[in-house]
């Protein structure tokens, strides 16, 4: 299993990845020099707030402050959908932490426009050679990185075995035709189907994205971005096939007003067996024994399955990971502490928690995690790569994506309707 084995596919695919002012944290020494010693306090924005990185952020922030007893790191760890509003809310007042999360593409590339964002390239030296050129492909701007990669991955079901044998169901789904036949299977056997976020929108997005490079290919994805035109027939027949699925009332009761990671939520729902799939990325095992109690040898993986006529391949993926910017005028202690989470002793830890999969070179035997040995597998033969939309596109269009899918899947809104709303915001940017 080398999941850098996939970068000669997934750096000639990151052409197809479309695409502050004032440090927040205290006591700075002001702009990106160095304090010489002085107390600094570092801001970080994260997004661990769910095990396993929870508590690893926490042990990681302890060892640092250790090593550097004059840097104080601020832990600023928020949940995901609201991690989202808070940044965009700070970046358009014309700030930026510290160091904070982030998934590139278009997202990052704004905030670079911005001036938000502190080019690595100058003073980063051998550092940045340490990553694999895949997992750094969504965090280059104009050929220069902006940010550093933390965890790579793909989105694709996670399937409770159990549940499906007791549906009748032997295999996993290669098409999207037998995957609304399993549907059928589960529901007449009693059993919710699959498990989605309703109140988050960002997990519906998966499936109309995902359809859209099945029917329509990679290629259709990049020019629709060039054009900013989604009203063609992949993104409107998209729409139709996730209608036919939603039609099906596949999600569990009370879908529309469940967040991801809450007690009652998709991976709760999916962690304590009461769906028997949820499309999501590579933390779905840790999230699902976090909000939930995880469901052990039943947990397996399918890639999404491909469609029929379609022009898009199997091997295709869709997915990102996470990394880490930092803003313009974070003074040179955040350079410092982000270096320490991505050097290669400190990262293993994190990666053999199975919270985040390798991003540095040779790092590969640290993954233990069966779940994501198989995902990492697939990544590793994956024939190209689409960042997710609403990090891939400039904010308002990811924003437009989630909004009208989630309006698709709750039956407000037809596929003509969402492709229409996507391209009118896309050509006001």
């Amino acid at each position: 299993m080398k999941v850098c084995r996939r970068s000669a596919a997934l750096v000639a695919a990151s052409a197809l990845i479309l695409g502050g002012c004032g440090s927040t944290g205290g006591n700075n020494s002001g702009g990106s020099g160095s304090s010489a010693g002085s107390k600094v306090t570092v801001e970080f924005w994260n997004i661990w707030t769910t095990e396993p990185m929870k508590t690893y952020g926490v042990n990681a922030i302890k060892e640092f402050e250790a090593q550097h007893p004059n840097i104080t790191i601020k832990n600023v760890a928020t949940e995901n959908e609201a991690f989202k509003s808070k940044i965009t809310t700070l970046t358009q007042s014309g700030k930026a932490p510290d160091v904070y999360q982030t998934w590139g593409g278009g997202v990052l590339k704004q905030q670079v426009d911005a001036g938000l964002v502190k080019d690595l390239s100058g003073d980063a030296g051998s550092w940045l050679g340490t990553f694999t050129d895949a997992a750094m492909a969504a965090y280059q701007v104009d050929g220069k990185p902006y940010a550093v990669p933390e965890d790579i991955g793909m989105v694709g079901f996670w399937y409770n075995k159990a549940l499906f044998k007791k549906a009748g169901i032997a295999d996993a789904p290669s098409t999207w035709s037998q995957l609304i036949d399993d549907v059928k299977k589960l529901k007449a056997a009693g059993i919710t189907p699959m498990a989605l976020a309703g109140k988050d929108k960002w997990p519906g997005h998966y499936y109309w994205a995902y359809l859209a490079m099945r029917i329509g290919g990679l290629d259709a994805l990049k020019q629709a971005g060039e054009t900013k035109d989604f009203t063609g027939q992949p993104f409107v027949e998209a729409g139709q096939k996730l209608k036919e699925l939603a039609d099906l009332q596949p999600f569990q009761k009370g879908y529309l007003g469940a967040a991801y990671d809450k007690p009652d939520g998709q991976a709760a729902t999916m962690g304590n067996g009461k769906a028997a799939m949820e499309l999501m990325g590579q933390w779905a095992p840790s999230v699902e024994k976090s909000s939930g109690k995880g469901i052990g040898d039943d947990l397996g993986f399918f890639p999404f399955p491909a469609v029929d006529g379609g022009k898009g391949s199997v091997t295709d993926a869709f997915g990102g990971g996470g990394g880490f910017a930092i803003g313009a005028d974070a003074p040179a202690e955040a350079l410092e502490f982000l270096k320490f989470l991505t050097e290669s002793n400190e990262h293993r830890k994190a990666v053999q928690t199975g919270g985040v999969l390798p991003v540095l070179k040779g790092e590969e035997d640290a993954v233990t995690d069966p779940n994501l040995s198989v995902v990492a597998k697939n990544l590793a033969s994956a024939t190209g790569f689409q960042l997710y939309l609403d990090q891939a596109y400039p904010p308002a269009v990811g924003q437009e994506v989630n909004d009208s899918v989630a309006e698709l899947i709750a039956g407000t809104k037809t596929p003509e309707q969402v492709a229409q709303a996507i391209t009118e915001t896309a050509k006001s940017e």
